[in-house]
C-alpha cells in the first residue's frame, strides 16, 4: 500500500513543476490573457477544519491511556535514576547492578511504548488524510468551477504570496459548510 503522504508530496512537487512550466510557457500568453492564480496551504486548511479538529480530538482521547502509560514509565525511570545517584554509594555492588538492570529494562519498555504510540499517532494521521483529502479535492473542484482558477499552487512551495491569492481560509470554510450541510 502506498503511503498517501508520499503521494501528496509527489503531487505537490509535480504541481510545483507543472506550475513553473505553465508560468514559463504562459509568459507570452499572459500578455493576451491574465491567469487566475490561487495559493493554498492544504495542511492548514485541513487542520483548521471542524471535522479534522474533531477527528484529532477523538484520536487524542483514544490514545490518552497509552500516553499516560508512557509518561508514568518515564517518571518511574527518572525516579530510579535519582535513587541510584543518591543511594548508590551506600549500595552493595550487587544492588547497584540490579538497580542499573532495572533501569535498563524499563528504558527498553519505555522505548517500545514510545515507538508504539508514535506508530498509532502516525496511523491516525493517515486515517485523517484518507478521510479529508477527498473532501479538500471536492471543495477545490467547486472553487475552480465557481471562481475559474487557472492555477492553484501549494503555499509551501512558494517564497512569497500576495495574501489576495491565498484561498486557504475559503477552503476551510467550505469544508466546514459541507460538514454542517445535511446529507442528501
Amino acid at each position: 500500500m502506498i503511503n498517501p503522504a508520499v503521494i501528496n508530496r509527489f503531487r505537490m512537487k509535480r504541481l510545483a513543476q507543472l506550475s513553473l512550466l505553465a508560468l514559463s510557457l504562459g509568459a507570452a500568453a499572459m500578455a493576451a490573457a491574465e491567469l487566475k492564480i490561487a495559493v493554498l496551504d492544504t495542511q492548514r486548511a485541513l487542520v483548521s477544519s471542524e471535522e479534522a479538529k474533531a477527528l484529532l480530538e477523538q484520536a487524542q482521547s483514544e490514545l490518552k491511556k497509552e500516553e499516560e502509560e508512557v509518561n508514568a514509565l518515564g517518571a518511574e525511570i527518572q525516579a530510579l535514576q535519582e535513587k541510584l545517584q543518591t543511594d548508590g554509594e551506600v549500595m552493595s555492588p550487587t544492588e547497584q547492578r540490579k538497580a542499573q538492570k532495572d533501569i535498563e529494562d524499563k528504558r527498553i519498555d519505555y522505548e517500545f511504548l514510545v515507538n508504539k504510540l508514535q506508530k498509532a499517532l502516525q496511523d491516525r494521521r493517515q486515517d485523517l488524510l484518507q478521510v479529508m483529502v477527498p473532501k479538500v479535492d471536492a471543495v477545490l473542484k467547486d472553487l475552480i468551477e465557481l471562481e475559474g482558477y487557472d492555477l492553484i499552487m501549494e503555499r509551501a512551495n512558494l517564497r512569497y504570496v500576495n495574501p489576495k491569492h491565498d484561498i486557504t481560509r475559503r477552503v476551510t470554510e467550505k469544508l466546514n459548510q459541507k460538514r454542517d450541510a445535511p446529507s442528501s
